[in-house]
Formats: C-alpha cells, structure tokens, sequence
C-alpha cells in the first residue's frame, strides 16, 4: 500500500467532488459529478472508481480517504433524524422547551419557536441531583432509571437516548452510571452523555447538543458503516477518515461516537484550503469565498489561520436570527453561510421585485439548464444566459446546458413580472445574487470590527470564480485569487487539515482565588485524553502540539470571552499576566477596560494538533502536450455592457503568463469571470492573481 496516494470527498448539495494527491508521482486528480441525493455514497462510489482511472492508481495503493459531509446538516434541517428519548434529573423535564426563555424578535407577534428535537411525551425525570459544586445531594435512582429507559425504548419506540442531567459537567459519576445502565440493558440502543459530548456550562445548551448528537447518530452510524464496506467492496483497504466542523480530521470511531461534530465538515474544508493557500502565497489575510451549488460561505482567514467558535446554531427558523434555532456546544471554524449558490432559485416577491435564494435547486431537479426537469431559473441559468459559462463545456463537456431552455424559462416566470427583457432579467439576477453576498461578508466582517479593504478574496467552489470579480469590486478588493481546480478545492481541504481535536471542561472560580492546582489536573486529564485521539488518527506524539484558552468574564456578565493561556502549568504567580491577557482581549473587542470588577473564568480549553500533511500541488489538467492556451472569443454580458471577450484554456497556461479583462477561464469544475480593466497573471503555483481596478 502507498502511502502517499490520498483521497478527499466533499458531498455538498448539488456537486460531490474529490481530489486524489499522489505524492510518489507528483500529481493531483480531480473530479465533479451530481451528488446522488436518495444515496450520498453512490456518487462518492463513482467518483472515486473515476479519479483512480483517471490517476492510473490501484485501489490497493490507496492509503486514506477523508471525507466531508452535509447529512448531519441536512438532517437536523430536514427534522429527518431519530426518535430521541430524553432522561433528565427530576424537575427539568421542560427545560429544552423553555431554552433560554427570550423572544429572538420582540416584535412579532407571530413568532415562530426554536425546534425542539426532543417532543415532551419523550422526555422523562429521574431523580437523583448533583449541586453546582458537583457534590452528590440526593444519590442516582436505578430504579427508576431502568423504568423509565425500558418505557422509551419499548413502547414508545425511541432509537436512540439522550441523557443530560443537572451539573454533569461539573460531577459525571450520575451520567456515566446511566450510560452503563444503557449499554448493558439496551447495547442496540445508541445513547448520548452530555457530560461526553458537551462538558460545559448551562444546561440548556448542553441538553440541546445531547439530543442533538442522539438525533443523528443512527443515521451517521449506519451512513458510515455503508460507506466503509462499500470501499471495501471497490478494493480500497484505506483507511476513512472524516473532517470534523472545527477543521480537524477525526477517525470512524469518534465520528461515529460523537456526529454533530460533523455538522459542519464540508464548509470547513474549504476554510482549511485557504489556510493551505494563505502559505502558499505569502498573503497570510484572506477572505474565503466558497461558493457552490447550495449556499455560499465566507470565513476571515488571518495570520494563515482560521478564527473558530464553540457555539453554533442548527436549522434556524430564520437563517439571520440568532437565537431561532438549536443551539450546539461544537467547536466549528467561524464563517457565515447564506443561501446563494448556482442552483438558487430566482421570484418575483409580492412587491415585485426580484429575488434570488435562499431556495435552491439542489442536484434534483437542478437548474433549468440541467435538463433534469428544473423549470425555475436559478443563478447557473443567468451566468450562462450572461455568457459567462460555455454551454458545450459545462463540467469539462460531461454535462451539456440548454440556453433556449433557459431563455426560455426566463421569459415565461419572470419577464412579464418584471417588464424586463430577458437578458436584462440575467443581468439582474447575478447583481442580486452578488449584492446579496456582498452584504453579508461586510455584516461579518463589521461584527469583528474588521475592514474587508485589508484583504485579499481567494474564490473557489464551482460558482465561487463565476462571481469573484464582481464581488471583489462591490467590498472594494484589490486582490483576488482563484487556485487551480478551483472547483474542487474544498475537497483539496480534507488533504491539507491537520488532525486535530478540541477538549472542553467547565470549572468556575474567580481568578482572585483560583485553585490552580485543579486547574492544572483539568488540562492534565484534557491533554491524555486528546494525545489518545490524536494518536489513533495517526499523529506523533511528539509532534503534537497543544495551545489552551479559558472562557473568562467580569463577575456578573452574561457573556464570556476566550482568553489565550500560557502553555504550561498555571502558578499563582501568574495572576497578573492573566488578569492583563483578560483585559486584552476585552480591550480589543469592545475597546475599553474595567479594572475594578472581578474576573471569573468558567470554561477552560485545550487544542491540540498534528503537523497539516504536505501536499506537492502538481496538478495532472491533461494527457498529453499541453493545449493552446487561448480558446477562442465569445460576447459575454457585463453590469457595464457586452463585451467580445478572449476565452482561455486554464490547462494551457503557465506562469508568469499575462492578459488583461475582460477575459473568460475556463477549467473542468470551473469558470474564472475577470471583468474590464482587471489584470491577470498566472504564479508558480497556476493560481490566477486577478488585480481589480478601484474606481
């Protein structure tokens, strides 16, 4: 077995791409089909027998496959996972329903809740209580626990338990007692500890992550289950690794074990390959712009690095409001996601105005150009109406569009609506699109206190180089980068993700009487417990590396921040710098200090990594002698007018070549729009260097 042939897949809505990096001979090989939406694994089944033709590479040699998914996602959005039980400490049973009992719009008298997973029928109390302290102060009823977990698995039928009792973070024995009660009464019953999954403060969060991972744990564990015997069956021994939603790379057995880490696994990837290309570059601060088929992601890359979050929020009743949806205790890479990729759908509102997303076509029926029985028009039908996509050349000619069909849609659902001529509506569908995009990057980029001039936008997704330019323009960005196989770059992001995993446990105390002693034995269990992992992913101990925070506030806030400690053992002497690394880190966020109030930390983190995997980019475009760089000329539609563009072939150029736009690239998963007045120049990597013009 080689073991440097590696494959990574990210199943998205719309596309399943994958990127094979063969290290022995030097080259990567790409590849993009529809995702098979009733089966996810068929697609990934028939992209992987394709990539190892097209790589000449034996099944056998495969050393890994890492593997992204949207299914956790789509799960919790669909409301399509488990028949989740909940077991709670005595008196607690609505405290999922009552959440953190705030209206997240005060002024909508229709407001819809925040989904629980768990209905109330299904919740039940034992009792038994631990204090805030974790003393034990009435003892774990077993009784009453075997009653109550036999009533949910036999007659109401539960396929999986969630078991969040009070303070179990702080004092575990009561849910550890029950989780061995399950295992053993019920071990074909999956079951969810809260004090495993989510060890932190506030119960309600942390019972939400539970049920949360109860939900969808059936189905990911019969998801990957299928998944590996299929890759056994097509001759692959490789070992299956999958992307976590913080950016790392876990193993089966913890995917398995804790799934609403992979909620989100895909967009994640993509955010690891701008770091990837952050170095490769040189320009450490970028902007990533992933744009596919479903939805459209933006992450802040600074310092080569991505910023993450330990709080997330899952199938929102109303995608911009916080606190409409369910609440996660996950570590996922920070970026914000909005409904505008190729397949969303262009309307006419009640107002008669023109609006595009968030519904998408998906890969079923798809666009209108797809002829697969679409019929509303979506992005992909203006670019292509627009000329920015060549209808012959649609996923390197596998795929055919239909223009007439597509003009034809227009004229029909959305002309007579807008007293507009069609290819005026084309036109404004990708301005929408775009001006839709461009608002939520400056809203992001304005919560961080942040000015989106300061960056660079590295564009990738199989939409993403299609809208670049004219994104870049509207932020005012003078750079812009699209990497080759831009389309699948994603995928390229499960290769170059370090393995990498996050521990997590609450333990409140003012910093003015801190017992650093338990602190201390805290991050010394954290630590043997991520080395664990680690290494049974592969890592070297001695190359992993270990970076630790704590989540502090003044005494009586409602809200904490993340402050760096040192790597080492914490002393009493280390008081003051601890004290000044708090007022910081507050000074920067809200620009001011208060000195006078005191400090408090309740949650205390460990990160630990291993070196990310080298990955030599030589990527094999074609057979043979390299093809003519320039294609040919079409017209393509701009805001600013038609233009009579060059169009080149990106497997024909090389580096150091030049031109200027208005220009057209074409590659197999992807299109490279560059608008007037725009430079082009191709580095040693065959990333495009767009410099935009500011007016």
């Amino acid at each position: 077995m080689n073991p440097r042939v590696r494959i990574g897949v990210d199943v998205g809505g719309t596309f399943t791409d994958l990127v094979l990096v063969d290290d022995a001979a030097g080259r990567v090989v790409t590849g993009k089909l529809l995702t098979t939406t009733g089966d996810p694994s068929e697609a990934i089944l028939e992209g992987l027998e394709r990539v190892l033709a097209d790589a000449g590479v034996s099944p056998i040699d495969v050393h890994s496959v890492v593997h992204g998914t949207t299914l956790v996602t789509n799960t919790v959005i669909e409301r399509t996972g488990a028949r989740v039980g909940l077991i709670t400490t005595r008196g607690f049973r609505d405290a999922l329903q009552m959440g953190r009992e705030i209206r997240y719009d005060l002024y909508d008298l229709f407001l819809e809740p925040p989904p629980t997973l768990v209905p109330r029928r299904l919740r039940r109390e034992v009792s038994g209580r631990v204090d805030a302290g974790g003393e034990v102060v009435v003892p774990l009823d077993l009784a009453e626990l075997e009653q109550v977990a036999t009533d949910l698995v036999e007659r109401d039928g539960v396929e999986a338990i969630a078991v969040s009792f009070l303070h179990a973070y702080r004092n575990q024995a009561h849910e550890l007692a029950a989780g061995a009660f399950l295992a053993r009464r019920f071990p074909g019953i999956p079951h969810t500890l809260s004090c495993e999954v989510a060890p932190e403060i506030r119960e309600f969060e942390r019972t939400s992550t539970a049920c949360a991972n109860a939900y969808v744990q059936p189905l990911m564990q019969g998801y990957l289950s299928r998944l590996e015997d299929r890759l056994k069956a097509l001759g692959l021994n490789a070992v299956l690794y999958v992307m976590l939603s913080g950016g790392g790379i876990a193993t089966l057995a913890q995917a398995r074990r804790f799934p609403i880490q992979l909620i989100e696994s895909g967009p994640a990837a993509g955010a690891m390959a701008a770091c990837h290309y952050a170095a490769i570059t040189g320009i450490p601060d970028l902007i990533s712009f992933d744009m596919g088929g479903t939805t459209a992601k933006m992450c802040l890359i600074e310092g080569g690095r991505p910023q993450r979050t330990h709080e997330f929020e899952a199938g929102r009743v109303r995608r911009f409001k916080k606190g409409s949806g369910i609440p996660l205790k996950v570590s996922v890479v920070d970026m914000i996601e909005i409904g505008a990729g190729g397949g969303s759908l262009a309307s006419v509102d009640s107002m008669g105005l023109l609006k595009v997303g968030p519904r998408s076509a998906g890969s079923e029926p798809g666009p209108v150009a797809y002829r697969r029985g679409g019929t509303e028009p979506a992005v992909t039908d203006a670019d292509l109406m627009l000329g920015y996509l060549d209808p012959g050349y649609f996923l390197g000619g596998e795929m055919s569009l239909d223009t007439a069909a597509v003009a034809g849609a227009v004229g029909e659902r959305l002309s007579p609506a807008l007293g507009m001529a069609e290819m005026d509506v084309a036109r404004g569908i990708h301005s929408v699109v775009n001006e839709n995009m461009a608002a939520a990057t400056r809203r992001y980029l304005a919560e961080k206190g942040k000015d989106p001039r300061r960056y660079a936008l590295i564009a990738f997704g199989g939409a993403g180089p299609v809208h670049a330019d004219a994104l870049a323009r509207l932020l005012k960005l003078e750079h812009v980068i699209v990497p080759f196989g831009a389309g699948v770059t994603s995928a390229l992001g499960f290769l170059v993700a370090p393995p990498a995993v996050d521990q997590v446990c609450s333990l409140v105390m003012r910093l003015d009487d801190a017992d650093f002693g338990q602190v201390n034995a805290l991050f010394r269990d954290m630590t043997a417990s991520a080395l664990e992992r680690l290494t049974e992913a592969g890592a070297r101990r001695e190359e992993i590396r270990f970076e630790r925070h704590a989540d502090m506030r003044h005494v009586g806030q409602g809200f904490e921040i993340q402050v760096p400690l040192p790597d080492r053992e914490l002393e009493p002497s280390d008081l003051p710098a601890l004290c000044e690394a708090f007022f910081g880190t507050y000074q920067q966020l809200f620009e001011r200090r208060v000195e006078d109030v005191a400090i408090e930390a309740l949650t205390w983190r460990l990160g630990a990594s291993a070196p990310a995997p080298r990955v030599n980019l030589s990527f094999q475009a074609v057979q043979g002698a390299a093809p003519a760089a320039r294609k040919g000329e079409r017209t393509v539609h701009f805001p600013t007018g038609s233009f009579q563009v060059g169009v080149w072939n990106r497997y024909g150029l090389r580096p150091g070549d030049r031109f200027d736009g208005p220009a057209v690239v074409e590659e197999r998963e992807s299109t490279t729009v560059v608008g007037p007045g725009a430079r082009v120049e191709v580095d040693q990597a065959l990333n495009l260097r767009i410099r935009i013009p500011l007016d």
